[in-house]
């Protein structure tokens, strides 16, 4: 049976089957205009020229720095390369695969302003046994698990390291032995994905 991820009715149950047995997830339909909806709000922002915290500005101490359009989706990119900075021994498989269903039902809330493709992408990874390697050191905790999510967000991107199949690997080999279309980040984002608390 496919668990089906919507932000409201995850059980424990469904995310020891996924992250344990392996069991397929699904973004459910009644999620999708939420989804749309929180997106647009990110879009419409930034068409309105608005300075939105860690969308077109800087983060912490630098949040008084504006960020150009032109400069939005690699503030996002950034800020996960720069958090991937965990260290020692990876979690377990399953322990990163509920943390990656975790979080696809977190941003299926749709709160997040992140695009539908963002959490395909996380379930797809889930589904096709991509599996992000994710040290267990090194979160910052203050926001979240910032460095562990980055960890896995690296992936999902076609960078980092990940298991697939019976292999480990980088994560772009990873994504194309998988047949996932890596994602590029766009405004929002990177800070989604990893200002959340899945790993803990």
């Amino acid at each position: 049976m496919v668990v089906e991820v919507d932000g409201e009715s995850l059980t424990i149950e469904d995310v020891v089957r996924v992250a344990r047995q392996n069991e397929q997830a699904e973004l459910a339909a009644s999620a999708r205009k939420k989804i749309h909806k929180s997106r647009n709000v990110v879009e419409s922002a930034i068409s309105a020229g608005k300075t939105v915290y860690g969308v077109n500005t800087g983060f912490g101490s630098l949040a008084n720095v504006s960020i150009s359009a032109d400069d939005v989706a690699k503030l996002q990119v950034n800020i996960i390369r720069s958090h991937s900075a965990g260290v020692g021994p990876p979690f377990s498989k399953d322990v990163v695969r509920a943390m990656m269903l975790l979080r696809a039902n977190a941003l299926a809330k749709g709160y997040s302003g992140v695009r539908i493709e963002i959490i395909e992408t996380l379930l797809q990874m889930l589904n096709r046994g991509v599996i992000p390697i994710v040290p267990q050191q090194g979160s910052v905790g203050a926001s979240g698990d910032l460095a562990p999510l980055a960890h896995m967000v690296l992936v999902m991107m076609g960078e980092g390291m990940a298991y697939y199949g019976d292999n480990k690997g980088d994560g772009k080999t990873a994504l194309i032995v998988a047949g996932i279309d890596p994602v590029t980040l766009q405004a929002k984002e990177g800070v989604a994905l990893i200002n959340g608390t899945q790993p803990m």
